[in-house]
C-alpha cells in the first residue's frame, strides 16, 4: 500500500484480538504510523501482505496451524520486501536465533513500554534493525557459543568495502540505507553482505551486526 514518504504502513499478524486492538489504539495516536491491516491467522496475514504490501509487518511467534517462523519463511519466499519484526512474549535464545536466521529484521517483546514500542517501530520503518534491549546480551552469548563450536569470525578476512558495510550493519542500517550512504547500488550491497557473512561464518545480518558491536567494530 502506498503511503506518503512520512508515513509507514503496518500490518499485524497475531491470533490475540485484544493485542491487535491494543496496537491499533496505540498507532491511532501517531501521525506517521498507520495500521493498514490486521490478521488473526498466518494464512490471512500472508494474503493481506500480498494485497496491501505494508512497509512493516509485526508478526507473532506462537500461533496455531503455522508458527511465526514458518510464516516468516513464507513471506520471504513470496518475496515480501518490507520489514518483518517478530513481536512475542518469548525471550528464549533458540526462538530469537531462529527468527533472525529466518530473515527477521527485529525481535521485540510484548511487555515493552508503549512509548518504547512506538520508537522501535519508527526505527524499523526507517530501515534499522530493532531488538529489545534485554535480548542483546542473550544474542551475543549465543554467538559466543556458536564461535566455540565452529570457526571464529575473522575481521581480517574481509575486504575494505566489506568492512565498511559491516560497520553500517552494526549501526542497524538496511541494504537500501547502506547503498545510499556508500553511494553504491542496493544489489552491490546484497552481494557484499552475502560474501561477508560467508567469510565470517555467520548466518544473518543481525548476527553480523551484534558480533561487530561486541568486537568494537561499529562506528
Amino acid at each position: 500500500m502506498t503511503q506518503s514518504h512520512d508515513t509507514a504502513s503496518i500490518l499485524i499478524i497475531d491470533d490475540h484480538p485484544l493485542l491487535r486492538r491494543g496496537v491499533l489504539q496505540l498507532l491511532e495516536l501517531e501521525d506517521d504510523l498507520v495500521l493498514v491491516g490486521e490478521a488473526g491467522t498466518p494464512a490471512e496475514g500472508l494474503r493481506l501482505a500480498d494485497e496491501r504490501d505494508p512497509d512493516l509487518i509485526l508478526l507473532d511467534l506462537n500461533m496455531p496451524d503455522m508458527d511465526g517462523i514458518e510464516t516468516l519463511k513464507r513471506l520471504r519466499a513470496n518475496e515480501f520486501a518490507g520489514r518483518i519484526v517478530i513481536f512475542t512474549v518469548s525471550d528464549h535464545e533458540e526462538d530469537v536465533v531462529a527468527a533472525l536466521h529466518a530473515g527477521a529484521d527485529g525481535y521485540l517483546l510484548k511487555d515493552m513500554d508503549p512509548d518504547d514500542m512506538v520508537h522501535q517501530l519508527r526505527q524499523a520503518a526507517l530501515g534499522r534493525m530493532v531488538i529489545s534491549d534485554s535480548l542483546a546480551s542473550l544474542l551475543a552469548e549465543a554467538l559466543r557459543n556458536q564461535k566455540g563450536q565452529s570457526t571464529a569470525p575473522d575481521i581480517h578476512s574481509l575486504t575494505q568495502r566489506e568492512r565498511e558495510i559491516l560497520r553500517e550493519l552494526a549501526a542497524g542500517l538496511s541494504n537500501k540505507l547502506i547503498a545510499r550512504r556508500l553511494d553504491i547500488t542496493e544489489g552491490t550491497v546484497k552481494v557484499h553482505v552475502k560474501h561477508l557473512l560467508k567469510k565470517l561464518n555467520l548466518r544473518s545480518r543481525v548476527e553480523a551486526a551484534v558480533w561487530a558491536v561486541q568486537e568494537g567494530i561499529g562506528r
